[in-house]
């Protein structure tokens, strides 16, 4: 071979090279890393000749980007300092989170997957690393799609990660299929928050409501052992079967256990429906007494319990953990000019709520819907305040509890900037700002509340006899007392009465 020939070979041979270099250069690794709090677009700067050429379009996306998983920084809670763990009681779970978005903007699934990464370390484990995927829709096989599933089986074996969380609810077909494929337990959102309840709930009722909400979401769930359960075959099988002493008793273990997770969950219903009368006697009671009440709801970790204590005094746990109170608190208030209200803390809400506990909560809720006035308490320091209020009034919807007067709540307000404030004034004109932790924005709180409590407003004429003062004091206490003679026949009063009130002061009536 001549030198010429040689020299050819070799410079397409270096041709050859350079292309699949600049190929490999151009495509995505299938990941991106994201800085704190901000995600970076994954496109391709223009060169001048481009931008000024007339078939310039603007930045483009790459096209396997895509479809590509997004890797989003600073989930991370892994213990900095080996020395630390010395400190905490139990071995925690380390677990890598995964996300599949196809509307809104990465943003939005960004906080969606923080707000997962939270539940995840509120349940007790370690979020090591957390993954977002934008494809139309979830594989309806293994959720993140075969190849995806691949890589995050690699990811958990480097991470060394004993769970996968998912950021949605999966089917159980999902779950068992991408279980075989990363060879950890794999489980849902669903089943996070579940796990978190059980471990807050602390009354009866509490943890009945808890039980039946996770015997509903683990009966579709159950899953059989094949081959170590024999099958029934009736009839002549044929070929296929081994004919006769092959007809066992069927599947019977999976058939008990639906049977028992039945009987169960009749028994606590049950068990929740004979706690309803106590509850339904101190709400007719306080109806009878003609006292407002007032629910304080809102979305988890808003400062519900911190606005409550601050108030009343009440003295319920306050964590910076989501769901850190579940069973609702009911205190005593008065306004300004003396009137008394009841003031409840209720259960916090989230996005995608799982409606298994809407429905074992229902009994919970009703605090929300039969109230006079909800204050609806917002986290005013959250990237995305709005999308709490919707979730909140959408779970409030949901309780029966949508035409209920509402005074919207700006909490935290010692976190919010002025710039800040005016956006959150844009969402909604008339809330408060308020800080449970200063006490600032607490008066104006209170005052809102003094102008939409109902008020008395029927007036009756009374002449009571003076061996029943104690209407004369029900009067001062729960109404509005406009004037008081003392006559032969007894005390004449003029009072505004609530309508409930009126129609036990008929005898009275002048």
């Amino acid at each position: 071979m001549s030198d010429h020939e040689i020299t050819e070979n070799t410079t397409e041979s270096d041709a050859a090279v350079a292309r699949v270099l600049a190929g490999a250069e151009q495509r995505s690794s299938g990941y991106s890393l994201f800085e704190q709090g901000s995600a970076q677009a994954l496109q391709r700067p223009a060169t001048t000749g481009e931008r000024e050429g007339s078939s310039y379009d603007g930045d483009q996306f790459d096209r396997e980007d895509r479809q590509s998983l997004r890797r989003v920084a600073g989930l991370s809670t892994e213990l900095e300092d080996v020395t630390e763990v010395e400190y905490r009681q139990l071995r925690l779970e380390n677990v890598v989170i995964i996300g599949v978005y196809s509307q809104g903007t990465l943003s939005d699934a960004e906080n969606s997957l923080r707000e997962l990464a939270a539940l995840a370390e509120t349940a007790g484990a370690v979020v090591l690393d957390g993954l977002l995927q934008r494809r139309p829709h979830p594989d309806p096989s293994t959720y993140f799609g075969k190849g995806k599933a691949d890589e995050l089986r690699m990811i958990v074996a480097n991470l060394g990660a004993d769970t996968v969380i998912a950021d949605t609810e999966l089917a159980p077909s999902q779950r068992r299929a991408l279980e075989d494929v990363v060879k950890v337990k794999v489980i849902d959102r669903t089943a996070v928050i579940l796990d978190i309840f059980s471990q807050h709930a602390k009354s009866r009722e509490g943890k009945a409501q808890v039980e039946l909400a996770q015997l509903e979401y683990l009966l579709p769930r159950l899953r059989g052992w094949g081959d170590s359960m024999s099958r029934q075959a009736g009839g002549q099988v044929g070929g296929a079967g081994a004919g006769m002493g092959s007809r066992g008793p069927g599947e019977t273990k999976i058939e008990l256990d639906r049977r028992r997770i039945h009987t169960r969950m009749a028994k606590l219903r049950k068990q929740i429906k004979e706690m309803k009368p106590a509850r339904d006697a101190k709400r007719a009671n306080r109806k009878r007494n003609a006292v407002p009440s007032v629910a304080i709801a809102g979305y988890t970790n808003a400062g519900k319990s911190s606005l409550l204590n601050r108030i009343t005094s009440a003295g319920v746990l306050v964590e910076n953990s989501l769901f850190a109170t579940l069973d609702a608190t009911v205190r005593k208030n008065v306004t300004e000019d003396g009137r008394p209200y009841t003031i409840a803390d209720t259960v916090g809400f989230v996005r995608a709520l799982p409606h298994q506990l809407v429905e074992a909560f229902r009994s919970t809720l009703e605090e929300v819907a039969d109230s006079d006035v909800v204050v609806h308490v917002v986290d005013g320091s959250h990237p995305d305040p709005a999308s709490q209020i919707t979730t909140v009034r959408d779970v409030m919807g949901e309780a029966g509890a949508r035409g209920i007067p509402e005074i919207v709540v700006f909490n935290k307000a010692d976190l919010v900037s002025d710039d800040d404030r005016l956006v959150l004034r844009g969402l909604e004109p008339t809330a408060v700002f308020v800080s449970a932790r200063t006490g600032e924005g607490i008066p104006e709180l209170l005052a809102a509340l003094d102008a939409i409590l109902p008020r008395p407003s029927v007036e009756v004429d009374l002449l009571v006899p003076y061996e029943r003062g104690d209407v004369v004091t029900l009067l001062h206490e729960k109404n509005t007392v406009l004037s008081t003679d003392y006559e032969e026949g007894g005390t004449h009063v003029r009072a505004l009465v609530n309508p409930e009130f009126e129609e036990r002061l008929v005898e009275f009536a002048r």
